[in-house]
């Protein structure tokens, strides 16, 4: 549109302008609509939050069950602990569980390389002991606190000692048997 067409325009509406003069409370009532409107939205805003928030929260606590329900999976409650037992027992297996792993620690801290196939071969017959065990626990469960199944139990754990022990004196008969060597082969250079 050109400049002419645009004057002629307005001459033509002229008179269909509003030129009256609003009332005196008009700001009062113009502000009242726009905190009417924004409050309306933030309702809406609220509500559209609400609405992410539910979904959310619902995922959430399927998320947090389904955990719960891993973490509770990963218990095998298919068999029953010598601490089951009576608190003598539950002594008992304390005392068993932290001896064998105090000598387990110290078997693997030899580094010597002549004791390397003890140690292994020592380490393979306790993890044969400690899946006896577990079938031990099963039949605990079985068999309802069966007096036979705890001794069995009981001398599983002896068991595992006992080739520790061995295993430790055995290493130390190593380390004895090589210092001597040492020590006559060192005479005889002199």
């Amino acid at each position: 549109m050109n400049k002419d067409t645009i004057e002629q325009l307005f001459k033509k509406y002229e008179t269909d302008f509003d030129i009256e003069n609003p009332e005196s409370n008009h700001t009062e009532r113009f502000l009242d609509k726009l905190n009417k409107q924004s409050e309306l939205q933030l309702i809406k805003v609220d509500k559209q939050r609400r609405r992410l928030w539910k979904p959310l929260i619902g995922v959430a606590a399927s998320v947090i069950l389904l955990i719960t329900l891993f973490i509770g999976s990963q218990q095998d409650p298919s068999y029953s602990e010598l601490a089951s037992v009576s608190p003598k027992m539950a002594e008992t297996e304390d005392f068993f569980t932290l001896t064998i792993a105090e000598e387990l620690s110290k078997i693997k801290s030899e580094d010597s390389p002549e004791a390397q196939t003890l140690i292994q071969d020592t380490i393979e017959r306790i993890n044969a002991l400690e899946e006896n065990y577990k079938s031990l626990k099963i039949d605990l469960t079985e068999s309802g606190d069966d007096s036979r199944v705890i001794y069995a139990m009981i001398s599983n754990f002896q068991n595992r000692i006992d080739i520790l022990q061995n295993a430790l004196e055995q290493i130390e008969n190593i380390k004895k048997l090589n210092n001597q060597s040492r020590e006559i082969i060192s005479n005889i250079n002199i």
